[in-house]
Parts: structure tokens; sequence; C-alpha cells
């Protein structure tokens, strides 16, 4: 009969020794093999007395049992000394930052409409924003531009093809907003929209198709042409500093009655004509006047008790005035040199 306790320190040794799976395969062969001293005690069991196999055949398959229980605590660490091996070799070392790695920044864009919020914000105005995706009677019907009116005309609008034709669209302006507002909530408003609109327009040194603006809506009781007048000129001297002005010439816009355009003093060359301002010395920064009753109407506000006016610029257009950048498209061309100087 075999020594089962010889066998089995054997079995120890041969396992202690493997360094790699494949060695251990190879004690695995040796110990539980075909031509294994297990295999030939099995083999020789058919020699012994009938009385006396069932006992020998017991103490082999528990002898067989240990074996393969050392086997596999053996493999299993094998495998975690192999795992963690790999994991060593794959790591990351994220302790040592290069000297020269420089820090990203917010987009002048972003800065300067966060610098925007705080301007307004200080001056009484709350926050609002709407979804850059509209339909056609929040962006134009609700402020007075019903299908085939000449104004449609003024924005080259880019329609989605959803719904029935040219009634899902980019919103041309934030003026949007501006009706949703309305409806959610009675005067008085005092409120500033800011965002992101979409127009077919040609990109040139003032003009670019994906644009920013900030929009304002101010109802209220007995409001006048001459509190817009003073908004515009208080905020434009706040933010660009009491050397920057503004004027307003009239203009025509289907949702306000006055109209005007919002001009400021040309901050590249103070007012004496360049590029930039087509050598006028004056730079348009948005449209203003006072909210048309029908658009009141729209919404279900009483213009006989109301009164408001509205205005809007381009954040883009601000952003250069204020950092004297002579030409626009740059905004949009990700120049790692152009941002770090800003």
């Amino acid at each position: 009969m075999i020594d089962s306790e010889a066998l089995i320190a054997r079995a120890e040794g041969l396992v202690r020794s493997a360094r790699s799976l494949d060695a251990l395969h190879e004690a695995q062969v040796e110990l539980l093999g075909k031509r294994s001293d297990l295999a030939a005690a099995r083999s020789a069991l058919g020699k012994l007395d009938p009385s006396e196999r069932p006992a020998a055949g017991q103490k082999l398959h528990e002898v067989r049992e240990q074996i393969e229980g050392l086997l596999a605590r053996r493999r299993s660490e094998l495998e975690e000394e192999l795992r963690a091996s790999r994991l060593q070799a794959d790591r990351l070392d994220l302790t040592e930052v290069p000297v020269k790695a420089s820090r990203g920044r917010l987009h002048l864009v972003q800065r300067t409409r966060d610098e925007l919020e705080d301007v307004f914000v200080g001056m009484g105005f709350v926050v609002a924003e709407g979804p850059e995706v509209e339909t056609d009677w929040y962006n134009f019907e609700a402020l007075n531009m019903p299908p085939a009116h000449p104004a449609r005309g003024m924005w080259d609008t880019l329609y989605l093809d959803i719904g029935d034709p040219e009634t899902v669209l980019l919103r041309t302006h934030t003026s949007p907003v501006q009706i949703r507002l309305m409806q959610g909530q009675g005067p008085p408003i005092y409120a500033v929209m800011p965002g992101r609109c979409y127009r077919r327009d040609t990109p040139d040194a003032r003009h670019i198709p994906i644009f920013h603006q900030i929009e304002g809506l101010v109802v209220d009781r007995g409001i006048s042409f001459a509190d817009l007048a003073g908004t515009i000129e208080t905020f434009t001297t706040a933010y660009f500093g009491p050397d920057i002005h503004s004027r307003l010439r009239p203009s025509y816009f289907p949702f306000t009655e006055p109209s005007a355009e919002f001009e400021a003093t040309c901050t590249i060359c103070k007012g004496k004509g360049c590029r930039t301002c087509s050598h006028t010395g004056w730079v348009e920064l948005g449209g203003c006047g006072m909210v048309d009753p029908e658009v009141f109407a729209a919404v279900g506000v009483d213009s006989e008790e109301w009164t408001g006016f509205a205005f809007g610029f381009g954040i883009d257009r601000l952003a250069q005035m204020r950092h004297v950048i002579p030409d626009m498209r740059i905004l949009l061309e990700n120049d790692v040199r152009f941002l770090r100087q800003i």
C-alpha cells in the first residue's frame, strides 16, 4: 500500500517550489497524471483482497483531495501575484506634475457672460434662461411676427426637420425667454436672459453664426423710454468704464414700439474711426425699445395697466469691444495663443 504521508509531503514540496502557473501545471501532472504514484496506487487496488479495497480506495481519494487542495491554493496565490504584477506595470505615476503645465480657464465669452450677469444683478435684475430649440410661436408669432410677416427676413433662421415645415428652429435671439417669463409670472418683472443663439450669418469681423446674447425685460407701472435710455447708459459705463458712452438710434423691431439701436463708443479707436467700427466711431451692440402692446396681448398682460421695455446685446460683441479684439471670428478658433492673452 502507498505511503500517503510521504506522498502528501512530496506534493507540498513540489507545489511550494512552483514559481509560475506553468511550473504549477507541471507539478500537477507529476502528482496527479497518468504516470504519477497516485495513479499507480489506484491501478494496484485490483491486486488487493476484496475486503481491503474499500478502505484503500477511500484513502487514495482523501490523498487526491488534499493534493488538489494544495494545487488550488497555490494557483490562487500565483494568479493574484500575476494580477498585481500586471497592475503595477500599467500604473501611471500622477504624483509628479510637469513643471511647464498650464492651468485651464473659462473661455472669454463665458467669463464675459458671468461679468454681465453680475452687473445686471447689481442693478436689481434676476437671471432667467430658456431652451435653444424653440417653436415658431415663441420665436416669432408671440413677438408680433405672424407667418409671412416681412420682419422675419431680418433673421436668417435655421429650421429643424421636426414636425411640420418651419415650425421648430434654433432660436435666433433670446427674446423667446421673455415670452416664457411673462407666461410664467405676472408683473412686475426685472430680468435678463443670457444664452446662445443661431443665425445663418456670414462670418466677418463683427458677425459669427453661433453667438451669444443677453436680453433684458422690464415690466412695471409707469415705465418710460427715459427709463430704458438711463438703464442702457448705466450699464455701458458700469461695464466699459466712464469713458465709454451709449447712444440710441431710431430703428424698427416688430416687438417694440418705439424701437432703437443701441450703440457704444468704439473701444478700439475711442471714437476716431477704424475698420472694426466701419470708421464711424460707434459700434452697434444691440436693439431696444418699449414692449409692443401686441406682445403683451399674446401673453395676457394688460398694456393699459403695465408698460415695459426690452433690450438685447451681443455678448460676443461686448467681449470684442471691452478686450479690443479686431476680429470676432477668433473667438471660435480656439487659438491657444489668443486664449492665454485674455
